[in-house]
């Protein structure tokens, strides 16, 4: 019988800053991890997610990291991006917001497509292709735990939890590893450029300004910090007024809505404030942010969820990803008019379909760190990723396993 381990909130936020910094050395120093777009949490996270594995195996240790500093980096970010939303962004935004809800609601219907057609391949139950497809990835390790019992019972397919969340972090892993490279191939084959300056900055600040950025100061941080925290506290208020509601959201939704309105309000409210929304140090804490989250959820992968039916998770993710690779480059980018802010999505899209909303948001970052800042991808793909998605996934989810 193996050990638990279980390791407390403080040393798994440390972890995650060690395993953030090695991504980033690596990406400094492997030219191709820059080329392709790779985000450098994602390099240190799978690292360490092996590295772990390796030591489970052989001292029969499990790892149980405590999450819950994880989790206010997840609303930490949000907040940032809600302050650096502009209405006048979310009104020109409208069109593509509409077009993202369609092919997100397409996007799931494919999963389940592909999900069941790979069960009937390899000799699983039909039902079992919620699992395969939508449930696990766009969908998430979240969505795959809670279906998993209701295709169970309906399969009497025991191993439906292991599956589902065997699913869930293959394409997690895929997630991070194609938004990149798609959207390298579309900026260089359209010759794509950003139509916003140098100050947009959103998420991180470029690779070739890291060294020349001189408004950073101890006063400016304390300043995004307080407004940020700020934002989380009314989205705390407002995540309990609308769970009283019955509407229940994840808690970084509210702090995106509190985050827009604060950021849309302040020169209002405090017409003589220094500004927070689109500066430096909130680019900075944003990617801070962003990276130990990611850092901290990939590292604490399990990869032994992956054993038993490997080979047709495997063959399911790889024909997921191709499937997802074609939509985004053939379809999406030109429905969403073939500009950079489209190719900025089409990274974004192929991040959140295969793994989740924070995934998205380290591959645009990494992108817009490379070529540019795009400010509209960040606001409307976490919108549509929070508000549509997991209403129209139940839906289909709900239709194929009472079929």
């Amino acid at each position: 019988m193996s050990q638990i381990l279980v390791v407390p909130e403080m040393l798994t936020a440390t972890l995650g800053f060690a395993v953030y910094l090695l991504g980033a050395q690596l990406t400094r120093k492997v030219a191709v991890l820059r080329e392709f777009n790779i985000p450098e949490p994602v390099t240190g996270g799978l690292l360490a997610a092996a590295a772990f594995g390796v030591y489970s195996v052989v001292f029969g240790t499990q790892f149980q990291f405590e999450m819950g500093a994880r989790d206010y980096f997840l609303v930490l970010f949000f907040a940032g991006i809600g302050l650096n939303a502009r209405l006048s962004d979310l009104l020109s935004g409208g069109r593509l917001l509409g077009l993202l809800l369609l092919l997100t609601l397409a996007t799931i219907i494919i999963q389940n497509i592909v999900g069941v057609l790979s069960a009937g391949v390899f000799g699983l139950p039909m039902k079992t292709g919620v699992l395969l497809g939508s449930a696990s990835l766009i969908g998430g390790h979240g969505t795959a735990i809670a279906w998993a019992p209701n295709v169970a019972q309906a399969t009497e397919f025991d191993s439906a939890t292991e599956l589902g969340v065997a699913m869930a972090t293959l394409g997690l892993i895929a997630a991070s590893l194609v938004g990149g490279p798609i959207a390298k191939y579309l900026i260089a084959r359209n010759a794509l450029t950003s139509a916003h300056g140098d100050g947009e900055d959103v998420v991180g600040v470029s690779f070739s300004d890291e060294h020349e950025v001189t408004e950073i100061s101890h006063v400016t941080l304390m300043r995004v910090m307080l407004t940020l925290h700020v934002a989380i506290i009314l989205g705390y208020i407002l995540h309990g007024l609308l769970s009283e509601l019955g509407l229940k959201l994840p808690l970084f939704v509210p702090c995106l809505i509190v985050g827009i309105l604060l950021g849309n309000l302040r020169s209002f409210l405090v017409p003589h404030a220094p500004p927070v929304a689109r500066t430096p140090t909130l680019a900075v804490v944003s990617e801070f942010a962003l990276g130990v989250f990611l850092a901290v959820s990939l590292m604490t992968l399990d990869f032994s969820t992956l054993s038993g039916t490997g080979l047709a998770i495997l063959a399911t993710v790889g024909a997921q990803t191709l499937a997802t690779v074609v939509l985004v480059l053939f379809v999406l980018f030109y429905i969403l008019g073939r500009t950079y802010d489209a190719a900025v999505l089409a990274s974004g899209f192929a991040g959140f379909s295969l793994g989740a909303t924070p995934t998205a948001i380290a591959n645009m970052t990494a992108v817009t760190k490379r070529y540019g800042p795009a400010p509209i991808a960040f606001v409307v793909l976490p919108l549509v990723s929070a508000f549509f998605v997991d209403i129209a996934n139940a839906v289909v989810i709900q239709t194929i396993v009472n079929f």
